[in-house]
């Protein structure tokens, strides 16, 4: 007999106060008119039309903006990049961001983008958070005239962040960057800290909608033990936040079990508000970090304006009835990233086969 563990969209939807209903209802209402706009560039009955539903669109973007930054204000455990960060770096921001969305973006540049994204947000997630401490990197270099050359390079002391961490791995498109995280502790690390896995199988059912969504975490597919992750910092990267309800599912799970986590983050490149929120409400002391945050879902609860599929656009579509486990996701990936990442392609291997 399986073992699921199901939460359904109206039990999410529980955590939320009536103030954050409201503030979900105004950007929504602020959102409609970023959809007018859309339908107006996409369908223009002129050239100047064109131009000013442009204009128009750029117009609600900066207002929805201003609306989710005083939002997040109000809420010490949301962190949004670019409502954070000095204004300098905000261009790297959305640079990374329009690739991502944009639809001729081929896979190899999603991934590379996927990277770039994830390593700016550990920067200032973890980097950003240790300094002043720094600690030296004393380096050998192939420069032996007149004698070995070494470099010495100061980086930020993330040890005492970085040294309970497990990342926890919520199937699909989460793969790539929990390894690109996990990479990141062990090159930032002084003793080149290798993190522990958790694999979760949980996906959504798609035949649902947004009001009705039922989150199914499959125990049978999961690889994880309840003990190796109590007290410790589980951390979740996931490209998209779309509802909030997969992280929701496993952490209410972990917690009704005996887990006592010391912290829990969860890191994505893209979140809407609404999935920000319910994180927040249901899940005391969760941090959630994102890089760009988008205003509503539609009915099928993808993000809007989003970047459609990330879990396809990072692995590829699976054939129709024969998804891929983790260890053929792995082998998907091909040489090139398995080379980059062989200390957490190893680590996995060793969660899934023990």
């Amino acid at each position: 007999m399986s073992r699921k563990v199901i939460l359904h969209a109206t039990d999410l939807d529980g955590f939320l106060t009536l103030k954050d209903k409201e503030k979900i209802e105004t950007v929504g209402k602020l959102y409609e008119k970023s959809i007018e706009a859309c339908e107006r560039i996409d369908n223009p009955a002129s050239a100047e039309e064109a131009e000013k539903a442009t204009t128009d669109l750029v117009e609600s973007a900066a207002n929805i903006g201003k609306y989710l930054e005083e939002i997040v204000a109000e809420e010490p455990n949301i962190h949004v990049y670019c409502f954070e960060s000095p204004k300098e770096q905000h261009g790297e921001a959305s640079r990374l961001i329009a690739k991502l969305r944009d639809p001729e973006t081929d896979h190899e540049e999603f991934l590379y983008y996927i990277q770039r994204a994830y390593e700016l947000l550990f920067a200032h997630i973890y980097g950003d958070s240790a300094l002043p401490k720094k600690r030296s990197i004393i380096t050998m270099t192939p420069v032996t005239n007149p004698c070995r050359n070494y470099a010495v390079h100061r980086i930020p002391n993330v040890d005492s962040l970085i040294k309970d961490s497990v990342m926890c791995v919520m199937l699909r498109g989460a793969l790539l960057p929990s390894m690109i995280i996990s990479k990141e502790i062990q090159d930032y690390s002084s003793d080149n800290f290798i993190t522990p896995f958790a694999l979760f199988k949980i996906k959504r059912d798609e035949t649902k909608k947004e009001t009705n969504m039922d989150y199914v975490l499959d125990l049978d597919k999961s690889f994880f033990k309840l003990e190796e992750l109590d007290g410790k910092d589980l951390i979740f990267a996931d490209p998209m936040n779309a509802t909030g309800g997969s992280l929701v599912t496993i952490v209410k799970y972990l917690k009704d079990n005996g887990v006592k986590p010391k912290s829990i983050k969860f890191i994505n490149v893209i979140g809407a508000v609404k999935g920000a929120l319910r994180i927040v409400r249901a899940i005391e002391g969760c941090e959630v970090h994102t890089l760009w945050m988008d205003p509503v879902l539609n009915d099928q609860a993808y993000i809007l304006p989003g970047l459609g599929d990330a879990g396809d656009r990072l692995n590829g579509i699976d054939l129709p009835g024969n998804p891929r486990n983790m260890i053929q996701l792995i082998a998907d990936y091909g040489t090139a990233i398995n080379n980059l990442y062989r200390a957490q392609v190893k680590k996995i291997e060793e969660t899934v086969l023990n």
